[in-house]
């Protein structure tokens, strides 16, 4: 086991050895990490949880072409040891000094050119997402813009400036001095990465796993059964930023391999657990276009980098965005321990609020999607109050299958409605075989309303929810009907 974390920081690496620093521990998350650094506080916190950008750095790992990745992330989410093997990015690092003078770096230039900074409070944070984009795209467009932007508040510029300087910066191929070291960072990350020996790090109040394979992962699970499994930790860790909460162990799947990896054949698409929602988003776009539909209005860039669909599915939330839509499609997920695997569709796997069907000493391996049968409708609904970065009051998802206009199939899939995502399997049954007509589905809504009891909360009252999943159906109906 390896007892000391590190990475590579200003070029160089860096160790953290917990039992040298009582002030850090497994759990202190990179925010706090850097703002407890003497040449680090351009970070920012914001809101601890996601939802301000100001905390954006820009993480860099080897890629399977050979080079660097470079990924924008919310630091106050990530714990230090799931930075292990990689680069860190902070706004500090991208302006070089050129005899003697301090050059900026195109997106900070771009920013002053463009007037895209007042109070420059988040000014770092947007800065960092910019410079992501720059590392990703070369002459962005609108729609990518945003994108990149969507995670990071600002209450002075009204955006429009900020959007300019990302026109204008990202017009050089990714060019700069971060590209003219890659091959001298590679070389530091490599030194870090030829140990696989998994991360134990043990304090006198927690113990922090993080494995580097499948088999010693399933080894752990098996060792300590209680343990906090997480992988991209956006849900996680919010328990410990906003609950206060004391996670005593935790084992960290973000290091594996083998749990991002994707394949598919005639008759599905099979998915790691570990692969991110970002990573998702762009596999779908052509193969099921109602997930990447859904996930462009998932959270924001910085998210999406880390969510996974395994956590996304163990969390087991009434409101996410992703059971519905696999509920449709009739996934299943496969499960592993050291001793057994096993499969569960996913309506048998999600038992209750945030309760699941997992054992003790299992791990979620892969999801299993089925390719849509041909003449299939599929599509996916999400009500909110702002259309970003927003979690859904109600969300629903549908799959469709008509003869002669006539219903032979239809899955009903709602989040919000109740204690779990469910199938409003009373109103399907109403429509089985029934002409698909808007009387008919008028009809059908009426029984919809009798079927969930949904809670009062901030976000909506249990009538508004009511409304909104019969309106979702009608909305499904004017989507699909027979001309």
């Amino acid at each position: 086991m390896q007892k000391i974390i590190r990475f590579v920081l200003d070029s160089e690496i860096v160790e953290v050895d917990f039992s040298k620093y009582p002030e850090l521990k497994p759990t202190t998350t990179v925010l706090n990490y850097l703002r407890w650094l003497p040449t680090h506080k351009g970070v920012k916190e914001g809101c601890a949880e996601g939802d301000c950008g100001a905390c954006t750095v820009v993480m860099a790992e080897p890629g399977p072409d050979g080079g660097l990745v470079y990924t924008t992330i919310d630091s106050c989410l990530v714990f230090l040891p799931m930075i292990h093997g990689k680069q860190l990015i902070t706004v500090e690092n991208l302006a070089i000094k050129m005899k003697r003078e301090q050059v900026l770096h195109p997106v900070q230039q771009a920013m002053v050119d463009s007037n895209g900074s007042q109070c420059g409070y988040c000014t770092p944070g947007i800065v960092m997402s910019l410079f992501g984009m720059y590392k990703n795209h070369h002459n962005p467009s609108r729609e990518i813009i945003e994108d990149a932007l969507t995670g990071n508040l600002c209450r002075c510029t009204g955006y429009q400036p900020i959007v300019e300087a990302a026109g204008k910066a990202c017009m050089m191929h990714g060019k700069d001095h971060f590209s003219e070291k890659e091959n001298e960072v590679l070389a530091l990350l490599q030194r870090i990465n030829r140990n696989k020996d998994s991360l134990e790090i043990i304090t006198p109040k927690q113990k922090y796993f993080k494995p580097f394979t499948y088999p010693e992962a399933l080894r752990l699970r098996e060792e300590y059964p209680h343990a906090i499994v997480t992988n991209g930790s956006t849900d996680v860790a919010l328990r410990q930023t906003k609950k206060n909460d004391l996670l005593a162990e935790i084992i960290d799947l973000s290091g594996i391999t083998e749990l991002k990896a994707y394949r598919e054949d005639d008759n599905c698409f099979v998915i790691g657990a570990g692969t991110s929602l970002e990573q998702l988003r762009e596999l779908t776009k052509e193969k099921l276009p109602s997930f990447h539909e859904v996930l462009n209005v998932f959270g924001s860039l910085q998210i999406r980098n880390l969510a996974t669909l395994g956590g996304n599915i163990a969390s087991a939330s009434p409101i996410g965005d992703m059971l519905p839509l696999l509920i449709a499609h009739g996934a299943w997920v496969k499960l592993s321990s050291l001793s057994s695997e096993r499969t569960l569709i996913i309506e048998d796997f999600i038992l209750g609020y945030r309760h699941t069907a997992i054992g003790h000493n299992e791990l979620i391996r892969e999801v299993v999607i089925p390719k849509p049968e041909a003449g299939s409708q599929l599509r996916a609904y999400k009500v909110s109050k702002r259309r970003d970065l927003d979690i859904s009051t109600v969300c629903a998802a549908f799959r469709l299958k008509l003869r002669n206009d006539t219903v032979t199939e239809i899955v009903m899939a709602y989040g919000g409605m109740a204690a779990k995502t469910r199938r409003a399997g009373n109103t399907e049954n109403f429509l089985a075989g029934k002409t698909w007509s808007r009387q008919n589905v008028e009809e059908a809504m009426e029984v919809l309303a009798t079927e969930f009891e949904p809670i009062s909360d901030a976000r909506s009252d249990a009538e508004f929810r009511t409304r909104a999943a019969g309106n979702i159906l009608l909305k499904f109906y004017t989507e699909t009907k027979v001309n």
